[in-house]
């Protein structure tokens, strides 16, 4: 793990270097979720190549898409022009290990939210639970194996179950419920077109308290 003062150069070179790339697909455990939603207010943590931002938009939500990359924000405001939905988002440059955007949000969704560089990703995911309205879902979707283009080829990696994560936050469950936490495996597709079956680690949280 090294210093978090070399995260921004390097996800700010990563995304520059796929800039012809336009934006990507959205997730599927996203779409799932989202799509049995009344649209509202989402943030998308890491909006990365920005497929989520993009659906959550042109499926009438008002989306904040964040990420430590400058690029990677410029790409999903362009995207949006493109598609006549810059009306409904907003990108803003954060590194969560030293901010958070402000707001309160309906839908909070961290998809894949790992690094290699230090950040203390549980006090990342609480604010988030914070940040959510009454009734508000906070989705987080981490790699549960290692996709064979992964970045991180660490066989000793030990990749927190749903129920591992629900318990690092310790959200109070008089305020919070765990309404899904489960490993689905899918069928996806990485650089160059290969394939391979990869697992998800899904969980879902729910606000369900009115305190401010």
């Amino acid at each position: 793990m090294t210093g978090a003062l070399d995260a921004e150069p390097f996800w700010e070179q990563h995304h520059r270097a796929r800039r012809g790339g336009g934006v990507g697909h959205p997730n599927p455990v996203l779409e799932e979720t989202a799509g049995a939603l009344p649209p509202g207010d989402a943030l998308d943590l890491g909006c990365g190549a920005g497929g989520d931002t993009i659906w959550l938009a042109r499926h009438g939500w008002q989306v904040t898409a964040v990420d430590i990359s400058t690029a990677a924000v410029e790409r999903v405001r362009a995207r949006a022009r493109q598609l006549g939905v810059d009306g409904r988002v907003t990108g803003e440059q954060h590194d969560l290990a030293r901010s958070f955007p402000d707001g309160q949000f309906d839908l909070i969704s961290a998809q894949y939210l790992h690094t290699p560089f230090a950040l203390d990703r549980a006090r990342v995911l609480r604010t988030a639970a914070h940040a959510l309205r009454p009734g508000g879902r906070l989705l987080i979707v981490d790699h549960g194996s290692t996709a064979p283009w992964s970045w991180n080829r660490d066989p000793d990696t030990h990749y927190p179950s749903p129920g591992e994560t629900a318990a690092e936050l310790a959200l109070d469950p008089t305020r919070w419920s765990v309404v899904r936490a489960d490993m689905p495996r899918r069928r996806a597709t990485g650089p160059g077109g290969r394939s391979a079956t990869v697992t998800d680690n899904v969980l879902l949280i729910h606000r369900h308290d009115r305190r401010s």
